[in-house]
């Protein structure tokens, strides 16, 4: 008699893992309309159905790589005060799909598909923004994870326009350099330049007088004197002679 041979029965979560990773990275190099449940099944050697069975719809499955982006290395990996120069290293020389940039990767892929943008705009403040801002942390946290992103993303753009890096190897490194600088003085909240309004108004205005008395001491001048000696000086007039009446013979 011959016993008929079980299948080997499947680790469902290493499978359901491996989907999962499997359309995190199409989602990071294709459009959300480009990407088929067959070619996610495709990359990880299952059936389609099986795909639609762990996580639903293509919809579905969208939400659930922004919510898991978090699991995979990240831009809060490592130490914050070489986080310009890792990024900024990984943008210019890195693949495209080395791991950190991956989630903006698929926030920045969304753009060119309605019901992608739609998702992202529902999530993408408590998967990726509400992290990272508390990673940054500071009072102005929220605004620097928006700089932080925008500036990666802005160099993915163009590396999509130009078709990679056309750069020397020694313009890149001047470009990793300048770029990694930029990074570490938004994750740092340094500032090189002067915010507008209310923003300064507490930090900057005693600065901005002080200022201003340095440079009244620095010409030996007081207020009174300084503006007295921007107005020419009119020549003094002497008052009018009175006439001699004329006498009539």
């Amino acid at each position: 008699m011959f016993c008929e041979v079980a299948p080997r029965p499947r680790n469902a979560e290493a499978t359901r893992a491996a989907i999962l990773t499997a359309a995190r990275e199409r989602f990071s190099r294709e459009s959300y309309d480009d990407v088929g449940m067959r070619d996610i099944a495709g990359d990880v050697g299952v059936d389609a159905a099986l795909v639609s069975r762990y996580f639903g719809s293509k919809e579905d499955l969208f939400l659930k790589v922004l919510e898991h982006c978090g699991d995979a290395p990240d831009l809060m990996d490592g130490d914050r005060a070489t986080f310009g120069d890792r990024v900024a290293r990984e943008a210019i020389f890195g693949s495209e799909h080395d791991g950190q940039l991956e989630h903006l990767l698929v926030l920045l892929r969304s753009i060119g598909s309605a019901k992608a943008s739609e998702l992202v705009r529902r999530t993408a403040d408590e998967s990726f923004f509400s992290p990272f801002q508390a990673w940054i942390g500071g009072h102005d946290a929220p605004v620097r994870a928006r700089l932080a992103a925008a500036f990666i993303m802005g160099m993915e753009v163009n590396r999509e326009l130009t078709g990679g890096q056309t750069l020397t190897r020694e313009q890149s490194e001047n470009m990793h350099a300048r770029m990694a600088a930029i990074l570490q003085e938004i994750i740092d909240g340094r500032q090189r330049f002067r915010l507008p309004g209310p923003a300064r108004a507490a930090g900057i205005s005693g600065s901005r007088r002080t200022r201003s008395s340095v440079s009244a001491r620095r010409h030996g001048s007081g207020r009174g004197r300084r503006s007295g000696s921007c107005r020419r000086e009119q020549p003094r007039r002497s008052p009018p002679q009175a006439r001699r009446p004329r006498l009539h013979r």
